[in-house]
């Protein structure tokens, strides 16, 4: 999810479009904070590990 963001997030920039810049800031912060809790060992969603 942070790497689909961070694509997003170069691709809005590059052709100046917001909307695309905007979502992709939104995958990065919100993968980062499943990454976060998921390496802490707390379970997201009912799952301890996605594979």
């Amino acid at each position: 999810m942070i790497l689909l963001g961070l694509l997003l997030l170069i691709i809005g920039l590059l052709v100046n479009m917001s909307l695309l810049t905007t979502v992709g800031g939104i995958l990065i912060v919100v993968g980062a904070v499943l990454w976060v809790l998921g390496a802490s060992g707390r379970a997201v969603g009912g799952r301890k590990h996605y594979f």
